[in-house]
């Protein structure tokens, strides 16, 4: 795998992906950017959450759950020193659908956690990792 970053101007980055993508990150006006996206620490949350919710959303479809939406909502916390780590890392899934089984659902939260997300488990050596789920039945 291999990517590409490209300093466009003022704090402004845009980063290429090894298979043909984009996305522009840029700092806060505070630190010289001038807020035109996304900031670099953000995107590691971001990583985070599509890692895990592509595990989750494919192990409930193994499982034959009848699911129609997931969201992943993160919420993290730094160190205040700099290197300005993530300390504490909170992800919490809304998976909707119909006749949805709990036991499942968790089930497939654990399983990318513990064993499949590459992103948690990297994360997880610098930043205490909690999970949590709810489920919207459409019934």
């Amino acid at each position: 795998m291999k990517c590409r970053i490209k300093w466009l101007d003022h704090m402004s980055f845009v980063g290429e992906s090894g298979s043909g993508h984009s996305v522009v990150m840029d700092g806060a006006p505070e630190a010289g950017g001038r807020n035109l996206g996304i900031r670099p620490m953000e995107m590691l949350l971001l990583g985070l959450g599509g890692c895990t919710a592509f595990d989750v959303v494919s192990i409930l479809h193994k499982s034959r759950q009848r699911i129609s939406d997931c969201e992943v909502e993160i919420a993290a916390e730094r160190a205040a020193e700099v290197p300005k780590v993530f300390t504490s890392i909170h992800v919490h899934f809304i998976v909707s659908g119909r006749d949805l089984d709990t036991t499942k659902v968790s089930k497939a939260v654990s399983l990318s956690a513990d064993k499949y997300c590459s992103a948690s488990r990297m994360l997880e050596k610098a930043a205490t990792i909690t999970h949590d789920f709810e489920i919207v039945n459409l019934d």
